[in-house]
């Protein structure tokens, strides 16, 4: 082997040693060490792959193996799963939109009320702006509250801070027994736009508002307050 500017110094010893015909007896430790100095000079791996892609083509690998073995496995091979991811894909979508966002259970902090306390022709003047301008999610929450503030100043249920939605239809209800199917579905609307993501429509809040101006109507079936203590 010619000798090199590259060489390390033990192959070059070596090299001029054969060259001059003299035998050489090379230890063993000493010729493994040299070996693996010269091995481990950067020259001999800068054509290999650096770890990173290593690893891609690892994954690669690997998930060519999965689809292989899954469309062996599946009707139709690997069209067949193209066409079941697409299935169950657009049956998850078509949930999401009937169902919107996984509603959550009203607790102490989903008072039906956030802000300072108005009257009921205020939320009612409220729910009007917006639904004039197609805010139907505003406009049937405030038409909501227009709706328990006013059974409040009229007495037929108490004036209680923290009340929620269906609290409020519950204690209604019982008052006003024959709205009381209505009464829990408008309180089904005001959670289902305000906690569980669905947008209302203007169908949605005329239901609402149309309960509002029945409910105001209405007699209770007694005088005075009720609900004291019933949720307290």
């Amino acid at each position: 082997m010619p000798a090199s500017g590259g060489a390390t110094p033990a192959l070059r010893v070596l090299v001029r040693a054969q060259g001059d015909g003299i035998p050489v007896d090379v230890p063993r430790v000493p010729a493994r060490e040299a070996a693996e100095r010269e091995l481990s000079r950067p020259i001999y791996g800068k054509d290999e792959p650096n770890i990173m892609i290593r690893a891609l083509d690892a994954f690669w690998e690997w998930l060519g193996d999965v689809f292989e073995t899954a469309s062996s496995a599946a009707p139709g091979g690997l069209l067949g799963i193209v066409v079941i991811v697409l299935v169950v894909a657009a049956l998850v979508a078509a949930l999401w939109w009937r169902l919107g966002t996984p509603s959550r259970v009203a607790g102490a902090a989903d008072a039906l009320f956030e802000d300072a306390p108005r009257t009921a022709s205020d939320h009612r003047a409220a729910a009007e702006r917006h639904a004039a301008a197609g805010r139907w999610n505003p406009a049937v929450q405030e038409r909501m509250r227009a709706l328990v503030r006013s059974l409040e100043e009229r007495t037929v249920l108490d004036a209680r801070p923290g009340r929620t939605a269906d609290e409020a239809a519950a204690e209604a209800g019982r008052a006003l027994p024959g709205h009381g199917d209505d009464l829990r579905a408008a309180a089904g609307e005001f959670d289902a736009v305000t906690y569980g993501g669905r947008t209302a429509d203007q169908d949605a809040y005329q239901r609402v508002k149309d309960l509002d101006q029945a409910v105001e109507r209405a007699k209770p079936l007694w005088d005075g307050v009720v609900g004291r203590g019933a949720a307290e």
